[in-house]
């Protein structure tokens, strides 16, 4: 009998979930039972409020085990919690898109996971989202399979003996030298220096170093010395952000199942599946540093899902610029995609690249010439290096920007900090636009932009000449756009 039959009704969470949600409360309520601890020194009744403190957080995890259970009916899933406010979420299971299952420590220690379930509804409140915190783990994967018509996990890790379940990808050590070439690390990096300043100046902590030694160095020295040891502290915190995200991740694919799957973490570790069917392309990522370096990184076009679920669609984190190619051409089933040389878009189109970087930079120029003269002409050394920049954006745009359709995928690439090469199958293309601003109806040229379900909910084809994107709007989805067209 099915484990999650109809039949069995409301299922609650483990019991052993209780042992998580006072943990959690008491963490959150720390400042509270220090101001309590506190309060209980200086008063002859603070015995009642120590107990108070702690009992809050142990009836707030009760509240949630009594509180919070789910069901599977022949068509939908349901969950429902909530004391005063009741709330019953509910989804049909022809909806499901993704199944994640993550483990804090603290989970992986008592054999429990969260399970979340992606249905392509972009709710902005974390209350509005399928999520069950608290499945013992065989229970979850159980209700993963039975969500995504898998093949229970224990069936599969038999399967993968008799080669069934294939690694695609797994992580190399390595691979973390292109950790701070990354805005995500350096994001992490900042924000973890952003703490340790905050807490030095939160705790007056003054660090002793002595200025009359550092004095004969120089200002100049002192100055490239602190910036190094930014720069150092930096790579290491976006080293050690890479490797809490993606240690162990791999990436294997289920013949049986059609489906990928996912697994990553070091502390809390996180298990993805995605249905091949679901996919609808992919976008490799090429952020300026991680070309430099011979880098990108990979993510999935899931239908149902958009950009804010994006973790939820990673194939390949950071990686050398081969292995993401190898794996974009196993997800397509095709390496046309991937390898065809793309389009160019015309002398327009180039002209149209320099004046958006050029123009901008003549005015920082102008203003920084009328701050030289009025304040000093010291600034005039950044105008050669403003045009530099300048040129080369300008340079680097034109030579990413390109497009094709090429076996029943279109291709379309574009950026230079941030550049994009994403292929979306033609047959998840359900509707075009043409959107030109003044300026592009001026030079004759239009974005040829194909809505999808996934993803960033679109893809787009910059600065086409308007002949050529109806050409490749007709040409991608024949039938489509003619009744449109005089």
């Amino acid at each position: 009998m099915d484990a999650f039959d109809s039949a069995l009704g409301w299922q609650r969470l483990d019991r052993r979930m209780l042992l998580v949600h006072p943990v959690r409360d008491l963490v959150r309520f720390l400042p509270a039972l220090v101001a309590l601890l506190v309060f209980r020194r200086s008063s002859d009744t603070g015995g009642w409020w120590g107990l108070l403190g702690v009992a809050v957080p142990i009836a707030l995890g009760l509240s949630r085990y009594l509180t919070t259970s789910y069901r599977i009916t022949s068509g939908r899933i349901e969950v429902r919690h909530g004391l005063l406010n009741k709330r019953v979420l509910s989804a049909p299971l022809d909806r499901v898109r993704t199944v994640d299952l993550t483990a804090s420590p603290i989970h992986r220690a008592l054999g429990l996971v969260t399970l979340r379930v992606g249905t392509g509804q972009s709710g902005g409140k974390s209350e509005e989202r399928l999520a069950l915190d608290g499945l013992a783990a065989p229970a979850a994967a159980s209700l993963r399979a039975r969500l995504l018509h898998l093949t229970p996990f224990a069936e599969a890790e038999t399967e993968t003996a008799v080669g069934d379940r294939r690694v695609v990808l797994d992580l190399d050590l390595a691979w973390v030298r292109f950790a701070p070439l990354t805005s995500a690390g350096v994001v992490i990096a900042g924000a973890a220096l952003g703490v340790v300043a905050q807490g030095i100046h939160t705790f007056e902590v003054t660090p002793s170093v002595d200025l009359s030694r550092l004095a004969h160095l120089g200002l100049a020295l002192l100055v490239a010395l602190g910036l190094a040891a930014v720069l150092v502290g930096i790579c290491v915190l976006a080293v050690i952000g890479y490797l809490l995200t993606n240690f162990g991740f791999e990436l294997s694919y289920s013949r049986s199942d059609r489906a990928w799957h996912l697994r990553r973490g070091l502390f809390t570790t996180r298990e993805t599946s995605l249905d091949d069917a679901r996919i609808s392309g992919v976008s490799i990522g090429e952020p300026l540093g991680l070309r430099l370096a011979g880098g990108a990184r990979l993510t999935a076009i899931v239908t149902g899902l958009d950009k804010k679920q994006q973790g939820s669609s990673v194939l390949v984190p950071p990686a050398p610029r081969g292995e993401v190619d190898r794996v974009a051409v196993e997800v397509l089933g095709t390496p046309g995609p991937v390898t065809t040389g793309l389009v160019g878009h015309g002398p327009r189109a180039r002209r149209r690249r320099w004046t958006r970087a050029m123009v901008p930079a003549g005015i920082v120029v102008a203003a920084a010439l009328l701050t030289s003269y009025a304040v000093s002409w010291t600034l005039v050394v950044t105008v050669p290096v403003v045009l530099a920049v300048a040129a080369f954006l300008a340079h680097d745009r034109w030579q990413g920007l390109g497009h094709a359709l090429v076996d029943r995928h279109l291709v379309a690439r574009s950026g230079s900090l941030d550049r994009r090469r994403e292929a979306l199958h033609t047959p998840s293309v359900i509707g075009w636009n043409f959107r030109a601003t003044w300026f592009q109806r001026r030079a004759g040229l239009t974005d040829l932009v194909a809505t999808t379900a996934g993803g960033r909910q679109h893809v787009r084809v910059l600065d086409l000449d308007q002949d050529a994107a109806t050409a490749l709007a007709t040409t991608a989805t024949p039938g489509l756009l003619e009744p449109f067209l005089d």
